[in-house]
């Protein structure tokens, strides 16, 4: 029985996975992520059930539209398989639950933002405005969090990165942080609470500069070189969810 909810759960993540990409597609545009269907970027055919299929569609028309036979970016078999693959891992860490429920659309939301800030080095306020509420009532009444664990993710977590993006261009001169980071640590958070905090910086912190630096050497740019740190944030979050509580048993 185990084993048909896991296939179950991976079908499901697929899925939803196929809708992340519409998000991550027509979010930034400014389009309707219901209306009109899904159709081919590049000649607009609608897309018919059959080759909308998560991962499979894909594989068996090998990356190409049916109609024009333009290349479809690997991007949406990777974020197909990447949210089969967090549907799981959270179904194995929570198991048929509200608390497996609710971080499933957390990571989800974290997917979107990283996608779109690597590509656009934005990351939109209509994903974190209301999920700073959203997910501070989710995490209160659902994920068993403190209201002021809550309340105090939301304030130290957008207030800590406010006052280094202050701090920054107060010292240089030009801004090194854009207040979408600062909204979304907020959210962070909020559905967390403020002793995920540490950890989330720490780790983002670390892989951030250390994935910079590399990107500067290979690029051959120089410390002014914009890398986002949304992407960085969103990992550091989701792997708290996984390990956060050994970091707090050794740490703190």
């Amino acid at each position: 029985m185990d084993v048909y909810l896991y296939v179950v759960i991976g079908v499901m993540g697929a899925a939803v996975g196929s809708f992340l990409n519409v998000c991550i597609y027509r979010i930034p545009e400014g389009l309707s992520i219901v209306f009109p269907s899904s159709h081919c970027p590049k000649c607009g055919q609608s897309i018919k059930f059959r080759d909308n299929i998560p991962v499979i569609s894909y594989l068996a028309l090998r990356g190409r539209c049916r109609y024009c036979q333009e290349r479809i970016s690997l991007q949406y078999l990777l974020i197909e398989l990447i949210t089969a693959i967090m549907a799981l891992l959270l179904f194995w860490k929570f198991g048929l639950s509200l608390e497996f429920l609710f971080s499933f659309i957390f990571t989800c939301s974290l997917i979107v933002i990283t996608v779109i800030d690597i590509y656009h080095q934005i990351i939109p306020d209509l994903i974190t405005l209301p999920g700073i509420p959203i997910f501070f009532l989710v995490a209160v009444f659902f994920m068993d969090l403190r209201l002021k664990e809550a309340l105090l993710g939301i304030l130290l977590g957008g207030g800590s990165l406010y006052v280094v993006a202050f701090v920054y261009e107060l010292l240089t001169k030009r801004e090194g942080m854009g207040g979408g980071d600062i909204k979304l640590l907020a959210m962070l958070g909020a559905f967390l609470g403020w002793k995920s905090l540490l950890f989330i910086l720490l780790f983002s912190s670390l892989l951030g500069a250390s994935i910079g630096v590399t990107l500067m050497m290979i690029k051959g740019k120089d410390m002014k070189y914009a890398v986002p740190f949304g992407p960085f944030l969103s990992l550091a979050a989701v792997a708290y969810i996984f390990f956060g509580s050994y970091f707090m048993c050794v740490f703190l």
